[in-house]
């Protein structure tokens, strides 16, 4: 393993972080740069996994911090997978999952350690994500979607009334991520595993290419009977989507891993209900969108080619991940 980061050197390593770049060179060296300028009483391992990227990030990161253990895959191995590689010599108590797009603060990654162990039946611990400009990212969480959620989005609910914990459950509606709160999904920009659980559940489900892994991950957690937890006091700025240029490939990939949760994860009695919620949702969003092609602003045009493209990709992604 690398040589590790911060506390006596002969103490034993206590977590590996690891991180899986494409293409986000400039955000992963600030990533590592915050890593270890925020990270005072964890003795740490880092090892980077870049997978295959064309904007010179694997040799920035090896000249710039020649102490992580980087590994070139030759091939965009995907989120998933280039996780399980990275973290598959893992000898450390932890492993955190930390996308390259972040920016760690305020000894964010002490504190989880901390409260991994004030709650160490958690199994999965996050923490709360901000915006560059400080701005609450609800994306740290999420509840699991249910037949009731898929209802609310398909009809628009959830949309309209995105701060009501009733009619937008996925989001948590109205929690401002500001309390210790047991959840069902930590998001796998910031996600603490203890590392005997992450060999048990045997890492990510290499089925999930990209988006939903975490979610999976989390839920068969909870199957083993943990329950997975955030807490306020280790925060960290979240970028979002900076390895996902196009939209509309970002919002098919994300459908395709929402069927796969329903078909992975859902009683079969509920499955088929599930994906004809999913196709409803699509449909609806489809239809509400095609008068703003016309339209004079940019974004409402955008929006209408972004559900567009979901539509007309429908075949796909209702099958889910092979």
């Amino acid at each position: 393993m690398a040589q590790a980061g911060v506390a006596s050197s002969s103490a034993p390593v206590t977590l590996t972080v690891v991180i899986v770049s494409y293409n986000t060179r400039i955000m992963t060296l600030k990533a590592l740069e915050t890593l270890y300028q925020h990270t005072h009483a964890t003795r740490f391992d880092c090892v980077v996994l870049d997978n295959a990227s064309s904007d010179g990030s694997a040799d920035a990161i090896a000249s710039a911090f020649p102490q992580v253990q980087l590994i070139r895959a030759p091939q965009n191995l995907g989120f998933a997978r280039g996780n399980n590689l990275a973290a598959l010599d893992c000898a450390s108590d932890y492993v955190l999952l930390l996308n390259p797009d972040t920016e760690l603060q305020d000894e964010a990654i002490d504190r989880l350690i901390d409260f991994a162990r004030l709650y160490p039946k958690a199994g999965i611990w996050g923490g709360r994500t901000v915006f560059a400009n400080g701005a609450l990212n609800i994306a740290s969480c999420w509840a699991r979607p249910t037949l009731v959620s898929l209802l609310f989005k398909a009809t628009g609910v959830s949309t309209a009334l995105t701060k009501n914990r009733f009619f937008n459950p996925e989001a948590y509606g109205g929690w401002a991520r500001d309390t210790v709160r047991q959840v069902d999904i930590v998001v796998g920009c910031f996600l603490l595993i203890e590392a005997s659980l992450w060999r048990r559940l045997g890492g990510f489900s290499p089925k999930y290419f990209m988006y939903g892994e975490d979610a999976d991950l989390c839920l068969r957690a909870r199957a083993f009977g943990y329950h997975p937890m955030i807490t306020p006091n280790a925060q960290i700025v979240h970028h979002v989507g900076a390895s996902t240029s196009r939209t509309e490939a970002k919002a098919i990939a994300v459908m395709t891993s929402r069927a796969s949760l329903i078909r992975d994860h859902w009683p079969k009695s509920h499955r088929g209900a599930g994906i004809f919620l999913m196709w409803l949702w699509s449909a609806t969003r489809y239809l509400a969108t095609r008068p703003l092609i016309a339209s004079n602003r940019a974004d409402r045009r955008a929006r209408a080619a972004h559900w567009a493209a979901v539509w007309t990709a429908r075949k796909l992604w209702l099958q889910g991940y092979d």
